[in-house]
């Protein structure tokens, strides 16, 4: 064999792992079990576009429009799919986790398991016990001079802003609009996150250091809670920690306190302050709809709390009817088809493909909700029960109800 043909020898390796490959594609490509699924031609060869959508922040509004065209089921990638329909809502989120999550979940907070996260029911299960009674109303009321206070320093800052540059926008929506920016490519392409840390990647460093300062302040505050019960014997403002604490052996480590508590940080800050400005947005933008809340709220007593607030009418239904047209957690909450696969809308769906249940598009299904793209709080006066069951703003099952009480 000459040296031009030691030459050719490495290039004809290549070209032979690229033609298994590419039979291996076609071979998944003709036999997979979804390519019968309604759905773009393209969703059976590849990810790109779902990917694409999910790095511009665009992929509600492609899986919504996926809907509105094909139905309640869509392929929308090569093993995945989206639900849109009240009767599979209850099915796919049920708290017996026969749909497990996702490994979706592995990437948006990785390092140690908290809540949020956690794809074991029995380790979920264990940090629940340890966590609810400090997000009961009852506990959260305790906090409510607290939290006032921090809302009217929100206001005046808000007002101060509006006079300065006749617009208020934080540097904490700043912040948000990188890390949510973060997220979609550390599901979709997480060599880029690691790559952010060695090249100089604008916007992925921004998000990189926000995100490590989450972490930093998660740390910080769970080492200042131990220290206080250290020096003194007890937190004199009991905190979600305080439990956790006293819990000892049956309780976490350390490291799972703080992934907790930065999934505090981030999931009850975050939902909050979305749902707040699209409020004041929405409201402000509609002079009626003004015109009605501030009627009611004018009746308040000069000094009123949150106990006054909690029984005014027609400010729930605002609130309601932001969170189904704007929800905190818009995107779907991925599950994994259980063992032995499925059927769903007539269409048997095998183990191992994953499934998907937007807010976003649950919320505009014009089938349940009359002309979706209009903001009419009075629709939730006598919600039907494919409305109820249609509303997962913090996704489904008991894992959701357990942020919506503190947001």
């Amino acid at each position: 064999m000459d040296m031009y043909q030691w030459y050719l020898l490495p290039a004809a390796l290549m070209l032979a792992m690229l033609w298994l490959m590419d039979m291996e594609w076609i071979y998944d490509v003709l036999n997979s079990p979804i390519a019968n699924l309604p759905g773009p031609w393209y969703t059976v060869l590849t990810d790109a576009i779902l990917r694409y959508s999910a790095v511009t922040g665009t992929k509600v509004i492609y899986v919504d429009n996926l809907h509105n065209k094909y139905g309640p089921i869509v392929r929308i990638g090569r093993k995945e799919i989206s639900l849109r329909d009240p009767s599979v809502t209850r099915k796919v989120y049920s708290v017996k986790g026969e749909f497990p999550k996702a490994d979706f979940y592995d990437k948006i907070l990785t390092g140690t398991p908290n809540v949020f996260n956690t794809r074991d029911i029995e380790t979920h299960r264990h940090y629940r016990r340890l966590l609810s009674s400090g997000i009961a109303e009852s506990s959260l009321s305790t906090y409510l001079p607290v939290i006032e206070t921090k809302a009217r320093m929100a206001i005046q800052r808000m007002r101060d802003e509006a006079q300065t540059r006749r617009a208020a926008k934080s540097q904490y929506i700043r912040d948000l609009e990188t890390v949510n920016r973060l997220g979609g490519i550390r599901v979709t392409f997480p060599f880029l996150v690691q790559l952010g840390h060695y090249v100089p990647i604008p916007f992925i460093k921004a998000a990189i250091e926000n995100r490590r300062r989450t972490v930093e302040y998660a740390e910080q505050s769970v080492s200042r809670h131990y220290r206080i019960v250290e020096e003194q014997g007890e937190d004199a403002r009991p905190t979600l920690l305080s439990k956790l604490y006293k819990a000892g052996d049956d309780g976490m480590s350390f490291d799972e306190v703080r992934s907790n508590a930065m999934a505090y940080v981030i999931a009850g800050s975050d939902t909050t302050a979305n749902t707040l400005t699209y409020i004041i947005w929405t409201v402000c933008k509609r002079p009626e709809i003004k015109s009605s809340l501030l009627e009611e709220l004018q009746k308040l007593p000069e000094n009123y709390e949150y106990v006054d607030l909690k029984p005014l009418h027609y400010l729930n239904l605002v609130i309601e009817e932001a969170l189904r047209l704007y929800p905190a957690a818009p995107a779907g909450l991925p599950r994994e088809i259980p063992a032995g696969g499925t059927d769903l809308f007539g269409y048997y769906i095998p183990a191992g493909y994953t499934v998907n249940i937007g807010a976003f598009s649950m919320h505009r299904n014009p089938s349940v909700f009359p002309n979706p793209e209009n903001f009419d709080p009075l629709r939730w006066n006598s919600p039907t029960k494919a409305m109820k069951e249609s509303f997962v703003p913090f996704g489904g099952g008991s894992r959701s109800k357990f942020w919506t009480i503190p947001v």
